[in-house]
């Protein structure tokens, strides 16, 4: 997912992807946007391989790693609380 600034209009990317067709040429972007996805893919998986061995390593020392799970419960809970008071206070479109 691309995530842009908010402060970046719909006429400003066109004019960056119009640039971006002028100095690569059109043959050269997807050639480049599956460079940029692979890049992306290496990153999230050795991002995962770390989580993972943190995950192992805390384990492997007796550290309680599914706090996260009671964590995820409560802030569920509150959500469902907040649910139930707002729930007759709806917003007019």
């Amino acid at each position: 997912m691309l995530v842009l600034p908010l402060f970046i209009s719909g006429a400003e990317i066109a004019f960056i992807m119009f640039i971006l067709v002028m100095v690569f040429g059109a043959d050269k972007i997807p050639d480049i946007a599956r460079g940029l996805g692979k890049g992306m893919k290496a990153i999230r998986n050795a991002s995962n391989d770390i989580k993972t061995e943190i995950q192992k390593s805390a384990e492997k020392q007796g550290i309680d790693t599914d706090f996260t799970k009671d964590v995820r419960g409560e802030i569920d809970k509150v959500k469902e609380d907040i649910n139930e008071i707002s729930g007759s206070i709806k917003r007019k479109p």
